[in-house]
């Protein structure tokens, strides 16, 4: 089955900032923010400490037309901010489900950036998904607020594994009906 990519040139309008496709030229950024343990330590891909080229690859897999995911970078330099706040992206899943996955750089937490970006995804459900899943580490409850808030349930444990902490960690699963299913 071919997957049908979101245009690589979607802009979302998240209010504060926007939710704009990744470009070659975030990679700088991405290594500052993304080889942070505090945020590779929460992730489930990202590994700790980043080797170089990591950013790239990630970048050169996302920006592929083929690739099931949809990355989008949180941007604020509308609004005079940083070029580079966080990263989101929707997986493609079958039965019109999609998963969402996201981090922020460190600065930005507890500001509300985490919530308007899944929320601003969620409205403008780019893959036109029915139900959208999520997961996070038990002992990133930030994270799971960040869900509850944005209307997804618990549906139970589960576990996954941190390339970071190079072990298999308790989560929780989440997901969310989309108000058009």
């Amino acid at each position: 089955m071919k997957l049908e990519a979101v245009q690589h040139d979607t802009l979302i309008d998240a209010g504060r900032f926007d939710l704009r496709p990744i470009r070659s030229s975030d990679a700088g950024l991405m290594i500052f923010f993304g080889g942070d343990k505090r945020v590779a330590w929460n992730t489930t891909d990202i590994p700790h400490p980043l080797p170089p080229g990591a950013a790239e690859a990630f970048i050169e897999r996302v920006m592929d037309p083929e690739h099931p995911e949809d990355v989008w970078v949180m941007d604020a330099t509308r609004m005079g901010g940083v070029e580079v706040m966080g990263v989101i992206g929707l997986e493609r899943m079958d039965r019109e489900q999609s998963e969402i996955g996201y981090w922020v750089a460190p600065a930005y937490w507890n500001s509300g950036v985490a919530s308007t970006a899944v929320e601003a995804i969620l409205q403008a459900n780019p893959q036109k998904a029915r139900t959208i899943f999520a997961s996070v580490f038990q002992d990133n409850a930030a994270s799971a607020r960040v869900l509850t808030n944005c209307g997804f349930q618990y549906l139970g444990d589960a576990e996954s594994f941190s390339v970071a902490r190079n072990a298999t960690v308790p989560t929780w699963t989440y997901s969310r009906k989309s108000p058009d299913a």
